[in-house]
């Protein structure tokens, strides 16, 4: 068998897998953090290579955890994990745990309540939004593991993979990406006969091929050979080869058939004319049964009974489901299984059956009536045993009663799902949650397309969980429906007097604001009549009221009335959770309103709140304080905002609505400063899971535009397109980003063929009654655009006017406004306070670092000065072009490169001119010499030209590249010498 087998037949034929996973642990233990997946069919000897490894992993000294999955739905939340971490703390000292531990501790104690046993002065974890809580116990248990593997390399195994619910391969997968600088090797099993494209394995599988750290393992049948060589070893015969043959095709190289196959035969029995052959079962589960055929009546008795209960089981509670059966008889059929290795024990009275498949087979010899009647003695057993714990216990004692059925009636199912439904959700196992509040339901025969008041307390409290499930886990639909489940429960609980109950109902955030579900505001305002105005209770339902004023209703004022009463309560409850979800909401509802300081001083007050962790720094606080420092042209302070965004999206990318929009930031932040290697990189992760995510769509129309390439342009474009044709909340936004995108892209290429699309889509927003501002902000920018592609005076008129509110900000990617409203005068022939606006753009650009739109902005501000003809209006112009043909050069942006040396050929003014500059300098690079020369530091050069820091060091480095010298008294003597402190060169 694969836990004891004979080690020649093991691993005949499975070097070159062994030494895949060699390495990796090599790797894993050099501080190079692995992760490993063996796959392969039921007894092609997964977990024995596991074994094998974790043998050689605890003679080089490293700790071994391991975990397994439930083939059932009973095993409590995040089995695979509970297990080894139960194991690990029970040999770990409580000093030595609590380090290890750190702040996680409270978080992880939540699946391993074992935890408060051995460190009872352990915190409580603070209430979070869904997302936030699961971001946290990931996190904690990752750190953990990483902290332990500090003082020991750490081997974690996880098998049976392929019976994993989705909660707990979320987890890996966090784990996966966590561990890359560790002394860690996670090692997973799982069938792939049993994998398909709709498992969630299957998912996560596809997430892993883009880890560096990632490897695959495939084990396939042992060879003819290889056959020959495993029954050599074993029995010490020498097959003849059409015995062989037999045995090999009969068999597929299956090592646990092989294995139970030899056992049935004595060697002196193989000759030539194929007696063995005849012997051979038609399949592994044949060759199981042949072997369990020879245990005794009494043993297989106890066995089945056993396989019930699963592949591992209690012999105290095997023994107490049969009276004809004591313990002692137990005890001595399960000697007889041991000696047989068709189990072995697992600890002190804990025995599992050496194969799945063993177990397999055995329960599927039970007749259904005996499987009815073992399951509900089980779960009764269960009642009783665990009494004084039954919440610990639930989903397991749900699972027997779900099989029983009809044997014991289904009240209580009904009960022990809903028990198991809410020790899901504290778990944070929101699709565990939905499986048990669905199965309570159905038992109950709820039909929850009616309308009206749950029938009852136990009822209200399946829709109530349900919803919540929902709610972490759905979309669209899912969210809507959620929305109707929980006004019924609501309806039970104010009808009841339930107050706590009917507010917790209320205050429930099913969907974001933005998502419009009707009925909810009402709802909201009947909760905040049944509790006094200045409680923790108003203060919540206050939150999430204001954040539906503004978000969804647009009543600014009313949302920013609410959520100032929200953040009273909370200062003078000194309740810092709900501060910082108000001034969340706060944040949100002033981004999506345009009013960016508002948005801004809500935010970085939320986050600096957060600093001692009581809301883990959430999605929707970094997303806006992200968006509006970009906005404000603050792009260093908003870096480290939408990093952190990035790397919370990375949880959440099961989540549609959250991870496209947690990237946008960090893509459109690479666009900006002209990064497109990481802005395609971004775009590229959040259209794997959000592949018609507007925003996401827009940057990358643009990138792929900008650098020259619109074949790919045009393929993302379409995209856009089709997903302004989509009935949902996203609709208004894919118009606005069209609008934009299409007149964007034909001002770089000068095509017109979209422009009716885009101006279409405009107009579907402009014409729209209650849309966010932020929403009318977008299309006002395309239709702009497009007014000024077009030359249209009368709408370039309106819009100038429109847009007066925003000058001093950047739209997204596309266009700061200052730009847009120069390129608008310019229509309007008012070519000098086009010089104004474009000369505000530059002044904008420079500061924030903007590169590939002070590149736009030098072109277009040269078109004007060259329109108005005035005195030194060409040589301006020629200087700004010179220097948006040095930007575009360096930022590979081939469109507008062609443009400007089309622009500086038409003044006469070749764009070779550049090279009269001395070693191929550009003329910022002249310009900032000329600054070192007269003794400027690079802080005061930055502050001289409006641009950052760290250009100017960019910059400098070049110089000293171009020209050869060493430093900037020898770049000083450098300019002398060329004429360039004097000003001879042309600038």
């Amino acid at each position: 068998m694969n836990n004891n087998g004979n080690r020649a037949i093991d691993f005949i034929g499975r070097q070159p897998e062994l030494a895949v996973l060699t390495a990796a642990l090599d790797d894993a233990l050099a501080g190079r953090g692995q992760m490993v997946m063996l796959a392969g069919e039921p007894g092609i000897g997964k977990t024995r290579l596991s074994q094998e490894l974790a043998s050689r992993a605890e003679s080089l000294g490293a700790q071994v955890l391991w975990g397994w999955c439930y083939e059932h739905s009973g095993a409590p939340p995040y089995w695979p994990y509970v297990q080894p971490i139960r194991a690990y703390i029970e040999e770990t000292d409580a000093e030595q745990l609590s380090s290890q531990l750190g702040s996680g501790g409270p978080a992880i104690a939540e699946i391993v309540p074992e935890i408060r046993e051995k460190l009872p002065d352990l915190g409580q974890s603070i209430t979070v939004e869904p997302e936030q809580a699961r971001f946290r116990l990931f996190d904690s248990v990752a750190t953990f593991l990483k902290n332990a593997a500090q003082a020991k390399p750490l081997v974690f195994v996880v098998d049976d993979l392929h019976w994993a619910d989705s909660s707990s391969l979320l987890m890996l997968e966090f784990l996966a990406r966590e561990i890359s600088a560790t002394p860690i090797l996670i090692l997973g099993t799982y069938r792939d006969v049993e994998i398909t494209a709709s498992h969630s394995l299957s998912q996560l599988l596809g997430n892993l091929v883009r880890e560096r750290h990632y490897r695959g393992v495939q084990l396939k049948g042992l060879t003819l050979q290889e056959v020959g060589e495993a029954v050599e070893a074993s029995k010490g015969v020498n097959l003849s080869g059409n015995v062989l043959q037999a045995i090999h095709s009969r068999t597929e190289g299956n090592p646990l058939f092989l294995n139970e196959l030899v056992e049935l035969v004595n060697p002196m029995d193989v000759n030539e004319d194929r007696a063995w052959a005849d012997l051979i079962p038609n399949g592994v589960r044949d060759a199981i049964g042949n072997r369990l055929n020879r245990l005794s009546p009494d043993c297989l008795q106890v066995l089945r009974k056993a396989s019930v209960m699963g592949r591992a089981f209690d012999v105290s509670l095997l023994s107490s489901l049969d009276p004809d059966v004591g313990f002692d008889e137990s005890l001595a059929a399960l000697e007889e299984a041991l000696g047989t290795r068709v189990i072995a024990e697992s600890g002190p009275g804990e025995f599992q059956f050496a194969h799945a498949l063993i177990q397999e087979v055995l329960y599927d010899e039970i007749s259904s009536i005996a499987r009815l009647q073992t399951h509900a003695a089980i779960g009764t057993a269960l009642e009783r045993i665990h009494g004084s714990n039954l919440e610990a216990h639930a989903a397991e004692i749900a699972r027997h009663f779900a099989e029983a059925g009809a044997a014991l009636g289904l009240e209580k199912l009904a009960h022990y799902s809903l028990m198991a439904g809410e020790r899901a959700l504290s778990t944070h196992a929101y699709e565990d949650a939905l499986t048990h509040f669905k199965q309570g339901l159905a038992a109950r025969d709820i039909d929850l397309l009616r309308e009206g008041a749950a029938p009852d307390e136990e009822a209200a409290d399946l829709m109530f969980g349900l919803a919540r499930a929902q709610s972490a886990t759905g979309v669209g639909v899912q969210l809507a429906e959620a929305s109707e489940i929980i006004k019924r429960a609501f309806e039970y609980y104010v009808a009841s007097g339930s107050v706590h109950k009917a507010v917790a109902a209320a205050e429930l955030r099913i969907a974001p604001p933005a998502f419009v579900l009707p009925g909810v505001t009402d709802l909201i305002e009947r909760a905040l009549a049944l509790v006094p105005d200045d409680s923790r209770e108003a203060g919540r339902l206050l939150t999430r009221y204001g954040g539906i004023l503004g978000v969804a209703d647009l009543d600014f004022e009313g949302a920013h009335r609410a959520l100032e009463r929200a953040k009273t309560i909370a200062v003078r409850e000194n309740d810092v959770g709900l501060e910082i979800q108000a001034l969340g909401y706060a944040a949100l509802v002033s981004g999506l309103h345009v009013k960016w300081q508002d948005s801004l001083s809500n935010g970085l007050r939320a986050i600096e709140l957060d600093s001692g962790g009581h809301d883990n720094q959430t999605t929707g606080v970094r997303f806006w304080t992200a968006v509006t420092l970009l906005s404000l042209g603050d792009l260093e302070a908003a870096r480290p905002h939408a990093l952190v965004l990035r790397n919370l999206a990375e949880l959440q990318s099961t989540s549609r609505i959250f991870f496209g929009r947690s990237l946008g930031p960090i893509a459109n932040l690479a666009r900006l400063e002209g990064n497109w290697h990481a802005g395609r990189q971004h775009s590229d992760r959040g259209l794997e899971v959000s592949p018609s995510d507007p925003t996401l769509l827009e940057t990358r129309i643009l990138l792929e535009y900008e650098t020259g390439d619109p074949g790919k342009g045009s393929i993302f474009l379409d995209r856009l397109i089709e997903a302004v044709g989509r009935p949902g909340p996203d609709q208004f936004l894919a118009c606005g980003r069209t609008s934009m995108a299409i007149a964007a892209a034909s001002r770089i290429t000068g095509l017109q063929d979209r422009l009716e699309v885009g101006d279409e889509a405009a107009q579907t927003v402009l014409s729209a009654s209650n849309l966010s501002p932020r929403f009318v902000l977008n299309a006002t920018i395309g239709s702009a655009l497009l007014a000024v592609i077009k030359g249209d005076r009368t709408k370039a008129k309106k819009h100038y006017s429109d847009l007066q509110w925003q000058k001093g900000t950047m739209v997204w990617a596309v266009i700061s406004v200052d730009r847009l409203l120069g390129l608008l005068c310019q229509v309007m022939d008012n070519t000098a306070q086009a010089g104004a606006h474009f000369e505000d753009a530059l002044v904008f650009c420079r500061k924030a670092g903007y590169r590939p739109e002070l590149a736009w902005t030098c072109c277009d501000y040269a078109d004007t000065l060259l329109a108005r003809k005035g005195d030194g209006d060409a040589a301006k112009a020629v200087s700004l072009l010179n220097e948006s043909l040095s930007l575009s050069g360096d930022l590979g942006m081939g469109p507008l490169g062609q443009r400007v040396t089309s622009r500086l050929e038409s003044v006469g003014q070749q764009s070779s001119q550049a090279s009269t500059l001395p070693d191929g300098l550009t003329q910022r690079e002249v310009e900032i010499l000329r600054l070192i020369c007269g003794g400027k530091t690079d802080r005061e050069i930055a502050d001289e030209l409006f641009i950052s820091f760290r250009t100017v060091g960019n910059h400098v480095r070049n110089i000293l590249n171009k020209t050869d010298t060493a430093n900037r008294t020898e770049a000083a003597t450098y300019a002398a010498l060329h004429g360039i402190v004097s000003g001879d060169t042309t600038d």
